[in-house]
């Protein structure tokens, strides 16, 4: 996620990475449209995650992705998009995409769940994407030789 908001220069305002679902609000992306973004992101997470899986699959380990290795896909098909125009507004979605997890009963609380943005809002943690950090989104000119 971290490269293709850099690749596509936009602010991750939250997300939280689900088994078969991703919830991500974000800003306008400088290049390209949310269409594009949502496509690079799940199809290169979907590719190097069953590449990998399949090489390293144990028949004897249970996995949150077993269904997307003998499906062959890992996201639902298609996203929904919203757009977000009051703080209240985005207080209300950053709330329900932290609490999904504890919904559907893959932890307890919010804090628990490693692929979001909840600990940077509780605690300021770090995590792998930068969340509400613009500037951050360079572009990186290579030098011709």
């Amino acid at each position: 996620m971290e490269k293709v908001r850099r690749r596509y220069r936009f602010a991750v305002v939250g997300y939280v990475v689900m088994p078969e679902h991703v919830h991500l609000l974000f800003g306008e992306p400088e290049r390209g449209d949310p269409s594009v973004v949502m496509k690079v992101l799940k199809q290169s997470f979907a590719r190097r995650l069953l590449t990998g899986r399949r090489a390293a699959a144990d028949p004897r380990q249970s996995s949150l992705w077993d269904t997307a290795l003998t499906e062959g896909h890992v996201w639902q098909h298609r996203f929904y998009d919203f757009v977000v125009l009051t703080e209240k507004k985005r207080i209300e979605k950053l709330r329900y995409m932290h609490r999904n997890p504890v919904v559907r009963g893959l932890v307890l609380a919010p804090g628990q769940w490693l692929w979001g943005s909840y600990r940077h809002y509780a605690t300021g943690e770090k995590g792998p994407v930068l969340v509400n950090e613009t500037q951050k989104a360079e572009l990186r000119v290579r030098k011709i030789a």
